[in-house]
């Protein structure tokens, strides 16, 4: 009677655990819906710098366009421009906010009476599909 007794109760402690397999399943499992988070995540975050530059983009154009009201119509020379003030008149801008969400300075280009603000977006060169303008 014994020798059933503790043979019942191997059993049931050999049951008691997870084994080997059952916790590499769980770990695989566990792995791939962090990978999957991570995905949708790094995804979000390009979509987010995108909208920023965009924004960023917009803020310089009404810039360029408040210089060149106080201006007689002249537009800058460059973007720099609209970050130096005087004492009586403030600079329009923040010298920081001349860069784009991947750090990179914003292109500027005038011809005439128009302008173009341009960020080399996320492969951080210019002339390429992923810029953004105005």
């Amino acid at each position: 009677m014994k020798g059933k007794e503790r043979d019942e109760n191997q059993n049931r402690q050999r049951k008691a655990g997870f084994t080997l397999v059952e916790m590499l399943v769980v770990i695989t499992i566990l792995g791939i819906l962090a990978a999957v988070a991570v995905v949708n995540i790094i995804g979000a975050l390009g979509d987010a710098n995108i909208s920023a530059t965009r924004t960023s983009i917009a803020n310089i154009e009404k810039a360029v366009q408040v210089f060149a009201m106080k201006h007689n119509g002249k537009l800058p020379d460059n973007l720099d421009e609209l970050t130096v003030g005087t004492d009586d008149d403030p600079p329009i801008l923040k010298p920081g906010s001349l860069v784009d969400s991947w750090g990179t300075p914003f292109g500027y280009s005038k011809r005439g009476k128009t302008f173009t603000i341009t960020s080399a977006g996320p492969d951080f060169e210019m002339g390429t599909e992923d810029d953004l303008t105005n």
